[in-house]
């Protein structure tokens, strides 16, 4: 059986999904800009005010990132079983007792658990919503929607930070939990305002991981070493060689990133997401090895930007190849699952990053340039039935 034979039912004629994707995007914005506004005030909340050990931040964020990844699987099945609308209000709704916790004075551990409860959220809103996303794509145009969706989380990762800074400054720890709390009731307004989609019931498969997913999902986890050597050691590589200027390369990364999934997210769906795959793989290592070697500002400058559009189609085109291949039983737990490689290459990568440093920065990159590669092959290999 061939993959599109796979695929989900085509959906209905005509435009009808474009009002219910942007407001899965708005939905998944404000969401997500609420999880970011706490991002730069934990560590401080943790050293100032509850006069904890550093190593208590590295745990509440690491904390949210594995609920997330063990709730991710689960989170795709329910959102078949259930409706994605409804599993997407439950998440909104955690999202909104996330940020009153926080403002809940019991210590660490308090804050330990709004964290956990964070990465439960987080799983339910993004998980539901993308199968949400699958469910009204045009078979024609899945991996264009499925990239946009995935720039609305960027976009609210983005957003948060930078509002999470001013409200700390002007209002201190009480605004910022306030709106990390709030916010997210508006996402709970845009969703009673959406038609609920009917639910698959029973129909939907038990399984958690299916076998479509490992390919696809070690592509992805392979590839998140590439990002997660660009944002921990860029500036530490260009300023140990003389260059300096190495926190503009996440923003050129950034801009590439979204311009090219902006205006070229339609390819994997045109010429097919295995050739995609083989590409992003490949851009990707061309980024990293510019960096790799730079001696000028102005070479690291272009592998960033170079990383940065090859990496950007990789999620959306391994994801399509996760939807043709798998039944439509299987695919709310296959999304939630492919996700969940992203989580966990993420996060081996930083620990793997962070040793592989002591043997000096270029190294870190030169194994990230292997591993992009690597991340296309294995991407746009077929199981064996």
């Amino acid at each position: 059986m061939s993959e599109r034979e796979l695929s989900a039912p085509p959906t209905r004629a005509g435009d009808e999904w474009w009002p219910v994707l942007a407001r899965l995007l708005a939905a998944v914005l404000v969401t997500f800009t609420a999880f970011g506004i706490v991002v730069p005030v934990i560590p401080i909340y943790v050293l100032d005010q509850l006069h904890g050990p550093p190593f208590v931040v590295g745990l509440a964020f690491a904390g949210s990132g594995i609920a997330a990844l063990l709730a991710r699987p689960y989170v795709g099945q329910l959102a078949q079983r259930w409706g994605s609308r409804r599993v997407m209000l439950v998440g909104a709704v955690l999202a909104t007792a996330t940020g009153a916790l926080y403002a809940v004075p019991a210590g660490l551990a308090g804050l330990l658990i709004a964290r956990l409860l964070m990465g439960v959220a987080e799983s339910t809103v993004f998980t539901a919503g993308s199968v949400w996303t699958v469910a009204i794509a045009p078979q024609d145009r899945r991996a264009q929607l499925v990239g946009w969706y995935g720039l609305a989380m960027w976009g609210g990762w983005t957003i948060g930070p930078i509002a999470g800074v001013a409200l700390m400054r002007f209002g201190g720890y009480g605004a910022v939990w306030l709106v990390a709390a709030l916010a997210p009731l508006a996402t709970v307004g845009i969703l009673l305002s959406m038609r609920a989609e009917p639910p698959a019931g029973s129909a939907v498969s038990r399984r958690l991981v299916p076998r479509a997913v490992l390919l696809p999902g070690a592509a992805l986890a392979l590839a998140a070493y590439g990002y997660a050597a660009l944002t921990g050691f860029v500036v530490l590589h260009l300023s140990d060689r003389g260059i300096g200027g190495g926190a503009v390369m996440l923003s050129l990364f950034g801009a590439a990133y979204v311009g090219v999934r902006l205006f070229a997210g339609r390819l994997p769906d045109r010429v097919g997401p295995s050739r995609v795959i083989i590409w992003c793989g490949l851009g990707e290592a061309v980024g990293l090895l510019l960096i790799t070697t730079a001696t000028t500002w102005p070479q690291a400058a272009v592998g960033a930007l170079v990383m940065g559009g090859g990496f950007t189609l990789l999620y959306p085109a391994l994801a399509l190849v996760v939807i043709r291949r798998s039944p439509q039983a299987e695919q709310g737990a296959a999304l939630g699952a492919f996700t969940s490689f992203w989580d966990l290459g993420l996060g081996a990568s930083g620990l793997l990053a962070g040793a592989i440093a002591q043997l000096g920065y270029p190294w870190v990159f030169a194994l990230a340039t292997v591993l992009a590669v690597l991340a296309g092959v294995v991407g746009s290999l077929r199981p064996n039935n």
